[in-house]
């Protein structure tokens, strides 16, 4: 079993700018797919909770580029946990371009989360649910 989570993506055009290569705001919009289908895959429970009052709000976000991609390549987007707190999560973001001689890793990203409760106007942070943090723990990241 691999030590991440992975949500596959075809690029389309629609993701490209007029140089033809990807542009960087879609990088981030992966992270936050690849987010949402772990949710759905690994971690239902926490949808429930997401419905009633559970709020993840993201505190920050990067992305490191090393290659371009363009319309067509397929991607995959390997998510981590990095780093689990009473109330915040951090994830890394692998991004590798699949292709028959095998794989390239084009960029790197990380995105922090906070689990918060409440109404919109008046949210306070809360502990991260125990089921999110159990569907969470085989994909920690191995530390160097």
């Amino acid at each position: 079993m691999e030590d991440y989570y992975e949500y596959r993506h075809t690029v389309g055009f629609e993701e490209t700018n007029l140089v033809g290569n990807v542009y960087y705001v879609n990088y981030l919009r992966w992270q936050g797919r690849c987010r949402e289908m772990f949710l759905y895959h690994k971690a239902t429970e926490v949808l429930d909770d997401l419905r009633a009052d559970l709020k993840l709000f993201t505190l920050k976000v990067d992305c490191e580029f090393f290659a371009e991609i363009t319309a067509f390549d397929q991607l995959a987007i390997r998510m981590r946990l990095v780093e689990l707190t009473q109330t915040q999560i951090e994830f890394s973001f692998d991004y590798v371009r699949l292709h028959a001689e095998g794989e390239l890793l084009v960029a790197r990203g990380r995105q922090r989360v906070a689990c918060m409760r409440g109404p919109n106007s008046r949210t306070s942070p809360t502990r991260v649910p125990d089921s999110l943090a159990r569907a969470l723990g085989p994909y920690r990241a191995r530390t160097a």
